[in-house]
């Protein structure tokens, strides 16, 4: 497994597993028949051009778009399963930490993991619990006719992403007790990003306002050099939650929009 850190703005991160050398398991598990299913199913009411089904797609596209860029990150961590704790510790295991180190230094790297693996936690560990509430209140919403009981399977989907994202992050927790990462400073992402770093130092000036540190056009430029394709659509909605976030607080405290990084080139922004 590799995990990323990409830097959205001066305060902000992007945590991204990519799982290597994934090898089937014999039998799945009924939350990945679940999945599936229920992937299928999405797909065919994509489909559609009209009707109630194209509605609680286009909502959904909606409110998942507005699912916290953080809360996604956690959820590609793989779950710390028995089979999966047996085998990161025993042998040579280490999982890749990568990251640019023009903008996050070495020695912080790590910390920076631990925080993002655990500053949602108890908020993660409420949402669960409400969402299982939620639950059996919706229920009776089942005797509608024609219309799927909606507010129960979202329900049950908030339920499941945020015990997702709490296994994500307990298994980062897993890994940094353990000593089972590799750090591994990536020049491609450092090339990407613009120097943040003091010269010689592993310190960054300091910075009063919040700035955008990499762009759309930058964001798959990156993803084209990392070669991973599936990481586009989680960059390209966390640089635009991280976007429009600085722009409410710029609007709040009557300042501009959000503009990139100084040191970004003009041109970046042409297809962003």
């Amino acid at each position: 497994m590799r995990l990323f850190l990409l830097p959205i703005s001066t305060r902000r991160t992007l945590l991204y597993a990519q799982k290597i050398h994934v090898v089937p398991s014999e039998k799945q598990t009924i939350a990945d028949k679940v999945i599936v299913r229920a992937t299928k199913l999405w797909a065919g009411w994509e489909k559609k051009e009209s009707g109630w089904q194209r509605k609680v797609v286009d909502y959904g596209n909606y409110a998942l778009r507005r699912i916290p860029y953080e809360e996604w990150g956690l959820k590609s961590v793989p779950p710390l399963s028995t089979r999966r704790r047996e085998e990161e510790t025993v042998g040579n295991y280490k999982a890749q930490l990568i990251y640019p180190d023009s903008v996050i230094p070495t020695t912080k790297a790590l910390q920076v993991l631990h925080t993002l693996g655990t500053e949602r936690e108890k908020l993660h560990r409420t949402r669960l619990i409400w969402s299982l509430i939620g639950m059996p209140i919706s229920a009776p919403f089942a005797l509608v006719p024609v219309v799927p009981n909606l507010p129960f399977f979202y329900l049950v989907y908030r339920a499941w992403s945020h015990w997702r994202a709490l296994a994500g992050g307990k298994h980062i927790q897993f890994l940094i007790a353990n000593t089972l990462l590799s750090l591994a400073p990536n020049q491609t992402l450092s090339s990407v990003y613009p120097p943040l770093l003091k010269e010689g130092t592993d310190t960054a000036p300091g910075k009063d306002k919040e700035e955008l540190l990499i762009t759309q056009a930058k964001g798959r430029e990156l993803v084209k050099a990392l070669e991973i394709p599936e990481l586009e659509v989680e960059l390209e909605r966390a640089i635009w939650q991280v976007e429009n976030a600085i722009n409410e607080k710029h609007q709040e405290s009557g300042a501009q929009q959000v503009v990139p990084h100084p040191k970004e080139k003009p041109n970046d922004n042409k297809n962003s």
